[in-house]
């Protein structure tokens, strides 16, 4: 018996807990911020600082006097803490030391202390814009004591990873008063990573615990507080909400329920529920009647699983059907069941045993009488009673396939040589084709001089060299 899985419940030694208002609770929505509550953190980063910055304590009576160039980057660390009366709004105070090096090779540490307004959107990562006024300072041999205010303004995310902890991205520019005369801006940035301790978040209550003593989301009768709608008709084992908490029967074990039941879609239900079956075949097992392993036509399997002779077994390459001589044609439709076929261009689909025909046989091999002119492809005139005889075959005989090969003797150069080939070779079969014989049977081939029937020592050999050929194709 097979059972649908039970709907989703935390279960222990018989005992449900129903899912608490945090479980409920969507994932973005989930720790999220809330009123009435406080952040303290630290945070740790990196200063960028303004080449233009204004950090030095000036001696008004030599121009220039106490000004250098800070480090291009320099460590960032503070702590933070922060109120936040409403979900989405917040007021914050930053303190943090940056130490750092001056262009001299000399120590620096600035410090800030600044208190913010924090816009946010309350959810779990929440986004967030900042804005406020603040003072920097810096201490240095180099450039003195300096403390100046300035505007912060950015912006960042907040992960919020449970209902204590909470990890903080802020990037800040510290607008400042600029180095010269006039009212120029110097832009000091912040890059900071922070980690907060959330507070003033009260707990959710637990809920009252319900027993589901098998864990499929309906509780056991006879406890206060569960709707009838809840109650499990069936305690002791799991089932769907649909059919009352009891199982569902699959009484031949294919997935498919036995007809009857409630909450049982039809797609669902058994044809025959005493025998397995797929589901293609609504549960029903699907028939092989020869017992090949291949499955009677008209069933709901692959084509490639279709038996085309249901009532005697045969192999899956011959889908399903005997050949007894094993010659790969059928037995239904071999002519010969008990001799194999042999393969050899004549009658191949037949299933009997043949020979090649003399006529075939004639123009297999160095066809004689074919000539063309000196060094070209123009075939001669007196050709034209051999070339004529070959048609003549090939029509009687259309299943066959043909390479027609050229041979040249050796003289002259051989890419030369091959390339005439070739070329004779198509005149051959040009010939053929305007003469009625199908292309797609003939494969024209050029050789030249490479393999050669005879000696090229003497005008005869070379003769015999230069030919052309008839092969069947196998």
């Amino acid at each position: 018996m097979t059972t649908p899985p039970a709907a989703s419940a935390t279960s222990t030694a018989g005992t449900t807990q129903p899912r608490s208002a945090e479980e409920r609770t969507p994932w973005i929505k989930r720790y999220r911020p809330v009123r009435n509550s406080w952040e303290l953190g630290i945070y740790g980063g990196v200063f960028l600082p303004s080449t233009r910055h204004e950090f030095y304590e000036p001696d008004l009576g030599v121009e220039g006097f106490g000004y250098q160039r800070l480090a291009r980057a320099g460590a960032d660390l503070g702590l933070r803490v922060g109120y936040y009366p409403l979900s989405f709004l917040g007021l914050e105070l930053e303190g943090g030391v940056m130490p750092m090096r001056v262009a001299d090779g000399r120590p620096a540490t600035l410090y800030t202390f600044r208190p913010v307004v924090l816009a946010q959107l309350p959810y779990r990562i929440a986004p967030f814009i900042r804005v406020g006024f603040g003072l920097l300072g810096i201490s240095s041999p180099s450039l003195g004591k300096d403390i100046d205010p300035t505007l912060n303004v950015g912006g960042g995310v907040k992960f919020y990873i449970n209902r204590l902890l909470a990890l903080r991205l802020d990037i800040v520019d510290n607008v400042a008063t600029a180095r010269g005369v006039g009212n120029a801006r110097s832009n000091n940035l912040e890059i900071l990573l922070g980690l907060s301790l959330r507070l003033g978040k009260q707990k959710e209550a637990p809920a009252q615990s319900l027993r589901d003593t098998d864990g499929d989301g309906l509780y056991d009768p006879g406890q206060v507080g569960v709707a009838p709608a809840d109650e499990d008709a069936c305690p002791q084992e799991p089932g769907p909400r649909e059919n009352r908490g009891c199982p569902l029967r699959d009484t031949d074990g294919d997935g498919l329920y036995d007809p009857g039941q409630a909450g049982v879609a039809p797609a669902d239900e058994d044809a025959c529920p005493q025998e397995p079956g797929p589901r293609e075949n609504r549960g029903c097992p699907l028939v092989d009647s020869d017992k090949d392993g291949l499955f009677d036509p008209n069933q709901p399997v692959p084509a490639e699983q279709i038996d085309l002779c249901p009532s005697e077994p045969g192999p899956r390459e011959l889908k399903g059907c005997p050949d007894r001589d094993q010659d790969k044609i059928i037995d239904k439709v071999d002519k010969c069941p008990d001799q194999p076929e042999v393969y050899n261009q004549i009658a191949d689909s037949d299933g009997c045993p043949d020979e090649i025909p003399k006529e075939v046989k004639k123009i297999s091999g160095v066809l004689e009488g074919i000539y063309f002119d000196v060094d070209k492809d123009t075939i001669k005139p007196r050709s034209k009673s051999i070339l004529d005889k070959a048609v003549k075959v090939l029509k009687e005989y259309s299943e066959t396939r043909w390479r027609i090969e050229g041979h040249t003797d050796s003289d002259g150069d051989r890419e030369h040589n091959m390339d005439l080939s070739q070329r004779r070779a198509e005149a051959v079969r040009n010939y053929l084709v305007e003469h009625g014989i199908d292309g797609q049977r003939l494969v024209p081939q050029g050789f030249g001089p490479d393999q050669p029937i005879d000696t090229n020592a003497t005008a005869k050999g070379k003769a015999k060299n230069r030919r052309i050929e008839f092969k069947l194709i196998d």
